[in-house]
């Protein structure tokens, strides 16, 4: 019985965490190595993550800084940030590659705010349909007679105030990413 809650509270973290990551790739105005972390090279024919080629830092609020393991790799990394859909234009130097972001416009800033709304209902959606799931299957207990129509209400109940817990989360994290995005 409890299995189905537990399990349920699993994936609505798991659906949480994947929302934490889909916001940590939209670029705000501030510099943050988690922009490229979908960003794939092109390595000696196979595509491989840029974590795996580089690592990154943030020199300044406005600026990314990619040291290349493999110097010989610098070429393709700066290729793989220009073909991305970052919009940032890389800068090879000496010791490796420098990206400046510049200030998103206005209708850049609430096109990104569309699209952590729609981030946001995506997981929301997500959590919804995990309640779902977990209250067919507790209604087929139910049925076969596992648990009693008592443990069912009880267990739906646990399952709602999850769903209840994880939606106003993915609503604060959706309003902090939001107020992000605006800051000037």
């Amino acid at each position: 019985m409890q299995d189905v809650v537990k399990e349920s509270e699993s994936k609505m973290q798991k659906s949480m965490d994947a929302l934490k990551m889909s916001f940590a790739a939209v670029r705000t105005g501030r510099a943050s190595p988690a922009l490229l972390d979908h960003v794939m090279v092109d390595y000696y024919g196979s595509p491989v993550s840029l974590k795996q080629l580089a690592s990154v830092s943030v020199p300044d609020p406005r600026c990314l800084f990619v040291i290349p393991f493999d110097k010989n790799a610098a070429a393709e990394i700066e290729k793989a940030i220009m073909q991305s859909d970052l919009g940032i234009n890389p800068k090879r130097e000496a010791a490796g590659i420098r990206l400046s972001l510049p200030e998103p416009s206005e209708e850049r800033r609430r096109e990104l705010v569309k699209i952590i709304k729609k981030g946001t209902e995506d997981s929301k959606v997500s959590i919804r349909n995990i309640r779902r799931d977990a209250i067919e299957i507790l209604k087929g207990q139910k049925k076969d007679k596992t648990i009693t129509e008592d443990d069912e209400k009880n267990l739906d109940k646990k399952v709602q105030d999850l769903t209840n817990k994880y939606c106003s989360e993915a609503d604060k994290l959706f309003s902090a990413k939001e107020k992000e995005v605006m800051e000037v």
